[in-house]
């Protein structure tokens, strides 16, 4: 099915393809593509859209020694293909198996590891400049997306380019269509440019550009008829010291091609602007890039459907419930996303309240802050951002939000392992750094409904709350109607045993009772990580011999260290084990495999603590833990 795309396995047999065989090239990776990803699942919009661009690059520039940057990186399948993993692209975000992200372990031609947006232009000018010192002779290319191009971090660099004399190309790969619809005042502006009167004639670094392709002169001659190609002068871009050029069809490799050829004979910071559609070449994804985005496996010639078995709530749908439910209640309730808003279960939200929804574009910063600033005037905002992207908020969170104690509620998406994503994407940090930061509280609820009454606790507060939760489903505890909360700062005793009490935070808390089953131990669902509970604490510790906690976070400063720090200023010293995310990067894989490898699901809890604290478990217990592991 195909012969041309199977002599590839390199961009140096790419390179020997004749140019007028190129189409072809482009096609079967097309056709293998969405054969693979519809196996494997994986994102599939982005990168049936990015096909044409990426055999064009590593034909015209001499990759791995060229260095390309891939912005976020989820577009980059086309480029494992074509660098040498054609044949494990079936292991896809499977343990062991490719890395759906460029990862520099994985491939010479990932030169950077991406995942997050808006880091190329940075990274690639860092390289550009590099080779400038030490005297080589090579070209850094970073592709960013639109939706990427809308943060401060891009635009931070595109300042600090303009006056660097490097052999910089900053390629904008311009599909309007970041995951959530791109928005802001620069996605208008590419806009304009692509539906408004272009300029006749060119500049004289056009004029160079297109010297000797034909194709592309004959394009500018149908410029207004067809919206494509040519050199727009006075642009923003230019402004910051880049030449630049474009808009031209990014699936046309009649024009790509001489028009990168001709790029990479100029000196200096370069900016291409190439058009390109989301799902190119498959007509269901080419309908709803948002549905076939990162979809699950499928048939490519059904494309996706529903399930016939109705599946279990997730976390994020009961945020989005509970989000509408409260906003229909409190009309001071706003909601606040970083360009998340499918992710993050705000949809019928912005349907419903759309006068009280923003989506900020991918400027998690900005959120936080922006959050800040209408809680100063008596607004209470809920910021939906995913665990691993209020990263990027840091500074902002304490001090714009925290310093202020202002009454700003965090709903904090994909805490825990993520799964497929890995390492970029898995939120095993937020504990740690939410913990050290006065006035912050943390709640982790341990299933569905303890998420709704938590998020309605967390937003009764007056100052800032996280309330963490993971990806997906979990115990599949249906939800209670109404908007009841919880009491603040409380846990609760789940199950009552002794000797040896389990102090569970989050969803833990169900692997843990399986556990103390066979262990005969009290259970305590901790509910929060900070404040903790900590009369109930203590009472647990003075009733029992030894202690363990468990989390779905790195144990660094984590919840079990809360909970050591607490006994110690209260002067209690109990033999306490700490089981939580061990102190490396997780790899990606389903999400259960990953928690049994980390030694946090019920049988690893079990064995864990068996192998540590068999003195303190009650007699006939420990006789059945050690006939099990026997």
């Amino acid at each position: 099915m195909y012969p041309l795309l199977e002599t590839i396995n390199s961009p140096a047999d790419l390179r020997l393809v004749p140019r007028n065989q190129l189409q072809r090239v482009a096609d079967e990776l097309r056709a293998y593509l969405l054969e693979s990803v519809s196996r494997t699942g994986g994102h599939l919009s982005s990168n049936l859209g990015t096909v044409e661009l990426t055999v064009a690059l590593h034909y015209v520039f001499n990759t791995p020694e060229d260095r390309l940057v891939w912005d976020v990186g989820h577009q980059t399948y086309p480029h494992k293909i074509l660098t040498g993993r054609r044949d494990r692209m079936h292991s896809l975000r499977q343990l062991d198996g490719l890395s759906g992200f460029p990862r520099r372990s994985e491939s010479q031609y990932d030169t950077f590891g991406t995942a997050h947006s808006s880091t190329s232009i940075s990274a690639a000018l860092g390289m550009a400049m590099a080779a400038k010192q030490k005297g080589e002779d090579r070209h850094a290319v970073a592709i960013i997306g639109d939706g990427a191009m809308s943060a401060g971090m891009a635009f931070e660099a595109l300042n600090n380019a303009g006056v660097c004399d490097c052999n910089l190309l900053v390629i904008l790969n311009d599909n309007d269509m970041s995951i959530s619809p791109p928005v802001g005042a620069l996605n208008r502006y590419l806009a304009q440019l692509m539906s408004g009167q272009f300029y006749a004639a060119a500049k004289n670094v056009g004029k160079q550009v297109l010297k000797g392709a034909p194709p592309l002169f004959e394009l500018a001659k149908r410029l207004e008829a067809h919206a494509k190609g040519m050199v727009v002068p006075a642009t923003l871009f230019e402004n910051f010291g880049f030449n630049y050029i474009g808009p031209i069809d990014g699936h046309d490799l009649d024009s790509l091609v001489p028009t990168l050829e001709n790029i990479r004979q100029l000196k200096g910071p370069q900016f291409l602007h190439v058009v390109t559609k989301k799902g190119q070449g498959y007509m269901l994804a080419e309908a709803d890039p948002v549905a076939y985005h990162g979809p699950g496996k499928f048939d490519p010639a059904l494309g996706l459907q529903k399930s016939a078995t109705p599946a279990k709530q997730t976390f994020t749908q009961v945020f989005g419930r509970w989000l509408c439910d409260m906003a229909e209640q409190d009309p001071r309730l706003v909601g606040i996303t970083p360009a998340m808003r499918e992710g993050s279960g705000m949809v019928e939200f912005h349907q419903r309240f759309p006068g009280r929804y923003y989506d900020v574009g991918i400027a998690e910063q900005h959120a936080v802050t922006f959050a800040a600033g209408m809680a100063c005037e008596g607004l209470k905002p809920v910021v939906a951002i995913y665990s691993t992207f209020l990263q990027r908020g840091y500074d902002q969170l304490i001090h714009d939000v925290a310093l202020q104690n202002l009454p700003v509620v965090f709903a904090l998406d994909r805490a825990g392992l993520v799964g497929a994503d890995g390492a970029t994407h898995a939120g095993a940090y937020d504990i740690a750094f939410l913990r050290c930061i006065p006035n912050m509280s943390i709640a982790c609820p341990a299933d569905e409904n303890e998420c709704r009454k938590l998020l309605t606790t967390a937003f009764e507060q007056n100052h800032p709350v996280a309330v963490r939760y993971p990806r997906g489903a979990g115990a599949g505890v249906a939800t209670e109607p109404g908007l009841q909360a919880l009491p603040f700062a409380r846990a609760e005793v789940r199950r009552q045993g002794s000797g040896l009490a389990i102090l569970a935070f989050g969803t833990l808390l169900y692997p843990a009772l399986a556990a103390a089953e066979k262990l005969g131990a009290t259970v305590v669902n901790m509910r929060w990580a900070k404040p903790l509970d900590t009369a109930l604490l203590l009472e647990v510790a003075a009733a029992h011999q030894a202690l363990v906690t468990v989390e779905d976070a790195c144990l660094m400063g984590g919840a079990g260290s809360a909970v050591s720090e607490a006994l110690l200023q209260a002067g209690i010293h109990k033999p306490l084990l700490q089981l939580g995310l061990k102190d490396e990067f997780t790899e990606h894989g389903d999400v259960a495999a990953l928690m049994a490898l980390q030694g946090l699901d019920a049988a690893g809890i079990e064995a864990t603590v068996m192998a540590r604290f068999a003195a303190y478990l009650p007699e006939r217990a420990a006789k059945v833990v050690l006939k099990s592991v026997a």
